[in-house]
């Protein structure tokens, strides 16, 4: 069963979310004392499968808690909140969220949210190789020697794909397509955050160059 862990301080909103969960088959957990989260999370809620987060919760933001648990952990992160501006969408991209939901939402669309998030990461454990350097699907991290970069679900799905397909041009619609798998999930700021994440993260294992933009056409892996 799916473990889900929901860090929301609305009392109404969070009962709300744990019997739609429930009742759609998950297991969830949820979030009542918000001193130390980072140290709960690590403590008890290292294994769930998805983190529900809320970005205005008491003693720290959530952008600030997605960004710890990002030094620890690929896990997929759904950031929940009332606040509808694109700069915390884009800053939540940027510290490694893998998705993005503004309430009011449609029950329905968060659940399609949900799904699609976790679809993506239901990738069997494999790797792939480019010259030095592993790329580790099943642990969402690059490898080369004793260096280990973690890399978030949309990360790894990128350059997974990126990687198969080596010497050909990917345009931005086709990626976003492959990641979102609907064109309602597409969204380009959330491509253009996660290919910038990508490109630092390869300059750590000495690949700075492998990404090439084609400008008006896509990407190229070299």
């Amino acid at each position: 069963m799916v473990k889900i862990l929901i860090v929301e301080d609305d009392l109404g909103m969070r009962n709300s979310l744990r019997t739609l969960l429930e009742e759609h088959g998950y297991q969830v957990f949820v979030i009542e004392q918000f001193e130390n989260l980072f140290q709960t999370w690590k403590e008890k809620y290292h294994e769930v499968d998805l983190i529900l987060l809320d970005i205005q919760i008491p003693h720290i933001n959530g952008e600030l808690l997605l960004k710890e648990i990002r030094k620890e952990s690929s896990v997929p992160i759904i950031m929940v909140t009332s606040r509808n501006s694109e700069l915390d969408e884009v800053l939540s991209m940027s510290y490694g969220a893998d998705d993005y939901i503004t309430k009011p939402y449609n029950p329905s669309i968060l659940l399609l949210h949900i799904d699609a998030v976790l679809r993506r990461g239901k990738q069997e454990t494999q790797t792939i190789t480019y010259q030095d350097i592993t790329l580790n699907i099943g642990k969402c991290q690059l490898e080369r020697k004793d260096k280990i970069i973690p890399l978030s679900k949309n990360e790894m799905q990128i350059l997974h794909y990126l990687m198969k397909h080596q010497g050909r041009i990917v345009s931005r619609e086709e990626m976003m397509k492959y990641l979102w798998d609907s064109e309602e999930f597409i969204d380009d700021n959330t491509l253009t955050v996660n290919m910038s994440r990508i490109r630092k993260k390869l300059k750590e294992v000495g690949l700075e160059h492998a990404i090439e933009t084609k400008k008006g056409l896509g990407y190229l892996f070299l």
